[in-house]
């Protein structure tokens, strides 16, 4: 009686693998002999698909790249500039939101990363094609990303501890409720994000709108 075939190791099979190893463990856990282990394979036939764990992690990162919305940078698309960076930037942090550990990554730039740069490419058409001039459509693009990236680092309301003894008046007069952060994470976090976007986009309208119509006539 024949065995029963193995599915066929791909370059999906093995990011998938690694993705699913680096979200429960961290980018240290992810090596050739793990992911080997993971897939039912040699260690050697990973080779066939990747050079080097640098390049599997890589991969990982654009595979979360990938999954952000960009059709707001459609030239069809009616939505304006301020409204489209603010609509990616929510796509952009909900693709890093239950892949964290993968933020180091990410955070090196788009390199060769087909969708990462894809994500680059839109940004800066767009931004160019709204009248910004081509260096501040670069900064724009930049500074979104450290924005966006750093919300994806860690939460802050888990910085802090649910026990009120933590938080002596006598020592931080003004902590006597921070014990309560933890449990409403989700609404502080995606608040401060919010927050923060606005006041991002409020400061670029400001410096759109004096650039004057003839700059930003299209």
């Amino acid at each position: 009686m024949a065995r029963p075939r193995k599915p066929l190791l791909s370059r999906d099979r093995i990011v998938e693998a690694a993705g699913a190893l680096v979200d429960a463990e961290g980018l240290e856990a992810v090596s050739t002999r793990r992911l080997a282990a993971a897939l039912g394979v040699s260690g050697p036939s990973l080779y066939n698909h990747f050079r080097t764990k640098d390049q599997i992690l890589e991969a990982v990162a654009d595979a979360v790249s990938a999954r952000v919305d960009l059709s707001m940078f459609g030239e069809e698309d009616p939505r304006d500039w301020r409204t489209a960076l603010h609509d990616w930037a929510h796509s952009y942090r909900d693709a890093l939101a239950d892949h964290p550990n993968i933020v180091p990554v990410l955070a090196r730039g788009p390199g060769r990363r087909p969708a990462g740069l894809r994500v680059a490419d839109a940004v800066f058409g767009a931004m160019t094609a709204a009248g910004w001039p081509a260096a501040q459509a670069t900064r724009i693009g930049a500074l979104m990303r450290y924005f966006i990236l750093g919300s994806a680092v860690a939460s802050f309301a888990r910085g802090f501890v649910d026990d009120e003894a933590a938080y002596d008046p006598a020592d931080y007069p003004h902590l006597g409720r921070a014990h309560l952060l933890a449990e409403r994470q989700q609404e502080v976090d995606a608040g401060a994000f919010e927050t923060g976007l606005q006041a991002l986009l409020d400061g670029l309208t400001l410096q759109y709108e004096a650039m004057g119509p003839a700059a930003t006539a299209r």
